[in-house]
């Protein structure tokens, strides 16, 4: 190139789109080189099927991963971190050094304090102890790891639930189950190997940034599922179309996308065409996998579902078919836990809605055989406030300590790990950040986390960025 003074503006553009042309293409052939690895024959060769199934660092204890998230932040003192000091105190103003540094989301953090008004109890041959809205799973204490010492960096909704799906607050990076797909790959080529359903009073707050696919290829993007009408949007053929139209007209993109992909190498490409492909194919599955009607009166009973009804319920009955197909990664969304205000009697509400359901999703694997393989997690971004919102009856967002729990894939049952203050305020014994709780989901899956990587913008990125520890109490 000459210097710039040497150049014409019609010069200086030429320039720069022969640039942008030639040299461009040219690292990316460098690019694409690296990519493909030994003994690589041509682009489709290599990277044909992008979610053929993988194997692991190590041997994994889980398969697949069901993570029920509660969005909005359920309230730990109120449903599992029961804290007598707390009702002891109830009216009254927090210590002033329990406040230093704290910051809170909405509230003044010398708001008076507010014990909770449920009643606890003890279940299981363990002893676990929860509150008495929460009796399903309480039956289900036997099989649950319990973390009552979770903490996160964050006190606001979207950027708290971004971190503990991608490990990051911001946006744009991966997200955990795009990372278990680009890890693992799918078991089932006719389904997406990460799959995403919604229930509540509204989407999360993060929206589709909690399941997006970030910098990897976007084959491995969560794939959104109804637990009604059509399983997947816009998967049916429109009127007039038939299955054999519809196949030429795939075929006919695909073979040019084809050939721009042998040109250029652009993984993307190939991410298209297995989306393609994959729309295709799940036009005959889909509909089957996602009809709960087909199940047993017995097992409809068990989960309280109702086929035809949108529900969380619904929904955890469709993970197990998921599952139980070979999908790697189901995530359930059901936002509804904010509770600034009317916190009695929606948190009645709330664990009326998945109580029963989340219970019988660990029972239905257990009695199939599958519990041992598929790894649960329950819980949302972060926890309540020791100090009352909404007069006398709701909490603010509080990060430094909430309670989560986990079932299967390599977890001990009856197990409590963990402990808060006397007021549930900072989690003292035992700690547990959520990037730990990344590391830890992804060891049950066979990875060392740190090892799990992807360059993009010069470097290499991990879900865990450069933390997390793998929590090895809680491991069978």
């Amino acid at each position: 190139m000459f210097p710039n003074s040497t150049l014409n503006d019609t010069q200086r553009s030429f320039s720069r789109r022969w640039f942008m042309k030639d040299c461009g293409l040219s690292l990316g052939s460098v690019a694409l080189t690296t990519m493909l690895g030994k003994g690589a024959a041509s682009a489709s060769q290599v990277i044909a099927n992008p979610q053929a199934p993988k194997a692991p660092h190590f041997p994994a204890k889980a398969k697949n991963v069901i993570f029920l998230y509660m969005g909005g932040a359920p309230s730990h003192l109120d449903l599992f971190d029961n804290k007598p000091e707390l009702r002891r105190m109830d009216g009254t103003v927090p210590p002033p050094e329990l406040l230093k540094g704290y910051q809170s989301a909405f509230i003044r953090p010398n708001n008076k304090l507010l014990g909770s008004k449920f009643e606890f109890k003890r279940y299981g041959n363990c002893g676990m102890e929860m509150a008495d809205i929460l009796p399903h799973i309480g039956s289900c204490a036997d099989d649950i790891s319990l973390i009552r010492s979770m903490q996160t960096d964050a006190f606001n909704h979207a950027p708290a639930q971004i971190l503990m799906s991608t490990g990051s607050q911001q946006f744009g990076r991966p997200s955990l189950g795009s990372w278990v797909s680009y890890g693992l790959g799918s078991e089932n080529q006719n389904l997406p190997s990460f799959v995403v359903m919604s229930s509540g009073t509204k989407g999360p707050s993060a929206g589709n940034s909690n399941w997006s696919s970030g910098f990897l290829p976007s084959v491995h993007d969560g794939v959104t599922f109804n637990s009604t009408g059509e399983p997947v949007l816009y998967l049916s053929n429109p009127k007039g179309i038939t299955r054999k139209q519809q196949r030429d007209t795939i075929d006919a993109v695909n073979f040019f996308n084809d050939k721009r992909l042998k040109s250029v190498g652009d993984p993307e490409i190939n991410s298209r065409l297995a989306a393609f492909e994959m729309a295709f194919r799940m036009q005959d599955v889909a509909p089957e996998v996602t009809d709960i009607s087909l199940e047993s009166e017995k097992t409809i009973e068990m989960y309280g579902a109702e086929p035809g009804k949108a529900s969380f319920a619904n929904n955890c009955l469709l993970a197990r078919r998921l599952v139980e197909r070979g999908v790697r990664f189901v995530e359930l969304f059901h936002e509804s836990w904010d509770q600034h205000g009317n916190l009695e009697k929606d948190l009645k509400k709330n664990c009326k809605d998945v109580d029963k359901a989340c219970a019988a999703l660990v029972k239905d694997l257990k009695q199939r055989g599958l519990l041992d393989e598929t790894l649960i997690v329950w819980g949302g971004e972060f926890g309540r406030t020791p100090m009352v919102q909404g007069g006398n009856d709701g909490r603010d967002h509080h990060p430094n300590a909430f309670s989560m729990w986990m079932a299967g894939g390599g977890v001990k049952g009856g197990m409590e790990l963990g402990k808060t203050d006397d007021l549930g305020f900072n989690a003292v014994e035992d700690k547990v950040h959520v990037h730990d709780l990344n590391a830890t989901i992804l060891h049950l899956l066979g990875f060392d986390h740190t090892k799990l990587t992807t360059r993009s913008q010069g470097r290499d990125f991990r879900l865990t960025d450069v933390h997390g520890n793998v929590v090895n109490k809680i491991l069978v």
